[in-house]
Formats: structure tokens, sequence, C-alpha cells
């Protein structure tokens, strides 16, 4: 059994405010694009985990999709598996790769030993592997709130355009990225999206964590900065980078001469 983890963009990221347990409360929208992983599982003797394409650093039994494999072992003992990734999405980006992963980890699993679990339970398993992992059980795109762990059905839609992910050589931290982060009420509501035109976003729909973010890595501002220029009707960092990512009508000719360096670019067409 294959299946194919994809990745999500933030459209619009607000820190409005910070709670007593440390964490922040957030309001974005995840949006799901083409850009993903491949996941093969297969029955095995014994557990087994083992990837390629881009190179996962740590030991395997801290992986994600093994983590996904042992919470639902623990209510359905399950026989063991053999999982194999095949990694694209990249990692330290703000596109959520490592959580897509999980989430379909569940689903094939689900799938696989008939468990016959409701996607709202699977949502209740995915939640304790990572905040945003719920959101890859329905893969459609939200309006989430919390520490963006609660979701609410979002009828948006940019198959019409085109999207480029781009990439630099650069893993942000996520304390990295709060650290500079003064929460506030937003001034536009996400959940109104559907109301703009997309030429309108630019002007009131921003990621927080930019400010900060642009400060430390110059570099990708300039990214974001460049996605303008050949003709992104919206660009924005996804989630606390550093990936960027531009919504064109129609993209540019020969994109990689606007893109010089060690960078990772995806169409999601």
């Amino acid at each position: 059994m294959i299946t194919f983890p994809n990745a999500k963009i933030n459209i619009g990221l607000n820190v409005v405010s910070k709670r007593d347990d440390g964490y922040h409360n957030l309001e974005t929208i995840f949006y799901p694009v083409k850009l993903a992983d491949a996941l093969e599982l297969a029955d095995s003797d014994e557990l087994q985990f083992t990837s390629s394409g881009i190179e996962i650093d740590g030991n395997p039994e801290n992986n994600l999709v093994v983590k996904a494999y042992k919470l639902l072992q623990e209510d359905f003992k399950l026989p063991p598996v053999k999982f194999h990734l095949h990694k694209i999405i990249p990692f330290g980006a703000g596109l959520g790769g490592g959580s897509a992963d999980a989430a379909f980890a569940l689903k094939m699993l689900n799938n696989h030993f008939n468990l016959k679990l409701s996607s709202e339970k699977l949502q209740q398993f995915a939640a304790q592997l990572g905040a945003d992992c719920p959101f890859f059980i329905e893969n459609k795109p939200v309006f989430a709130t919390g520490i963006g762990d609660r979701f609410q059905p979002l009828n948006l839609d940019l198959s019409e355009y085109e999207i480029l992910i781009v990439k630099p050589d650069i893993s942000v931290s996520t304390p990295d990225a709060f650290r500079n982060i003064v929460p506030q009420k937003p001034s536009f509501n996400l959940k109104e999206i559907e109301t703009l035109a997309i030429e309108e976003w630019q002007d009131v729909i921003k990621n927080d964590f930019e400010k900060s973010v642009f400060k430390l890595y110059p570099e990708i501002e300039n990214l974001n900065n460049t996605l303008y220029k050949i003709g992104a009707v919206y660009a924005s960092m996804s989630g606390s980078g550093s990936a960027v990512f531009g919504v064109f009508r129609e993209l540019p000719e020969n994109i990689k001469s606007y893109f010089l360096g060690n960078l990772f670019l995806f169409k999601n067409i």
C-alpha cells in the first residue's frame, strides 16, 4: 500500500495572544498543496522504518510515522509492519511535512487493518502527535485557531491559480520565530477571506512571523519580494518559515533564472 502525504501552506498567520501554558493562540488558514512525500506500508515480521530522498536525521523510532503506528498499537495490538518513506517535502520549511506523514500513516493503518476508525477518531489520535496533524486527516482548507489545532471548514479554492514554493537552504527554529513576536488582535478576520479578491490579500493578510524571521534572515525576505517582482498576485512565508510561496495567475518562463543559489522550487500544478 502506498500513499502520498502532501504539504500545506499557511495563508495568513496571526499570533493573537499568549496562553497560560506558554503556547500562543494563533489564527491561520491551512491550505493543502500537491507537493508530497511517498509513504509505503507492507506486512513484516518486525517493525521497520526505512527512508530515501531527503536525508532524515535522528533515530527512526522518533519519526512521527513510527510514533503513529505505536499510538494505534496501544489500542489495537497491531502486527508489525514495514514503512518506507521517500522524503520530498523539505524540513524546517513551515510546510507541515512531518505532520502529514504521521496523519497519512494513521489513515493507511486504519485502512490496511480495517480498524473502522471514523475521521473524527483519527483526528483525535492525530492530535496526540502534533497540533496540525489532524488537519491532514480531512486534508481540506480550514480556518485554524487555538495552537493550530481547532478547525473550521473554509470554502477556498485556488485551483485556477499556480502556486510556486521556494525553500532556501535555511531552517528557522520556532523559538527564534517567536522571540520578537508581540501578540495582538488582527485587523482583518481571516474567516472573511472569501469576501476578498485575491489581489486584495497583500494589503490585509499578513504572517506575523515575517517581521522577526525576515530580520534574522534577509534572504527569505528577498525571495518573498522576488515572487512579487515576477508576477505573484500574493506572496507570503508559510508558517514560521523558511519556505515562501507565490500565487500566480500564470507562472513566468525560466523560473530558475530568478532564483539563484541552493533553493528548492516546486510548482503546485
